[in-house]
């Protein structure tokens, strides 16, 4: 190879863009949470329950909920703060965020969460029995509320567990 073709490949090496973006459809696992940082800013968090349905080496249904933790800034969280409630069906978009905080016994927590750039509405939510609202098609069965492992007992308050 001559060595233009040589310098080509390194610098499309070096300049390679990178993609950090996420897009999901869930249901609302608990109403959102709002907030406010010591200057102001709005900030909303909510987890979202994803189901992933498959056939498993012996051709049985399998399913299993992907429980993400979702936190939106500024606008999006005021937006997130007012609709967001358990059993919204919805497409959240946004990018992955990796951060570290001491928990209340002073152990180091590790948490990846979505952060939320858009979100939309995608259909009624479910009703409290758990079944469908009468104008919504079939959808899929909304997750157990108890399986959320971002669901803190009642007598545990998480506010100062997160470090903002």
């Amino acid at each position: 190879m001559h060595r233009a073709g040589v310098l080509t490949q390194v610098c499309a090496a070096i300049y390679m863009p990178m993609l950090n973006k996420v897009m999901l459809i869930g249901y609302a696992g608990a109403d959102s949470e709002m907030k406010f940082t010591a200057g102001g800013t709005p900030l909303a968090t909510f987890s979202l329950a994803v189901n992933e349905t498959y056939k498993n080496g012996n051709g049985e249904k399998k399913s299993n909920t992907l429980w993400i933790r979702c936190v939106a800034w500024r606008r999006v969280a005021e937006i997130v703060g007012e609709h967001v409630t358990k059993g919204k069906y919805l497409l959240v978009e946004g990018r992955l965020q990796l951060r570290s905080y001491e928990d209340r016994q002073g152990q180091k927590r590790d948490v990846t969460e979505v952060v939320v750039n858009s979100l939309r509405f995608l259909g009624p939510a479910k009703n409290g029995n758990g079944a469908n609202s009468a104008e919504s098609p079939k959808a899929a069965e909304s997750p157990d509320e108890n399986d959320n492992p971002f669901k803190e007992p009642d007598s545990i308050s998480q506010e100062s567990d997160i470090p903002f």
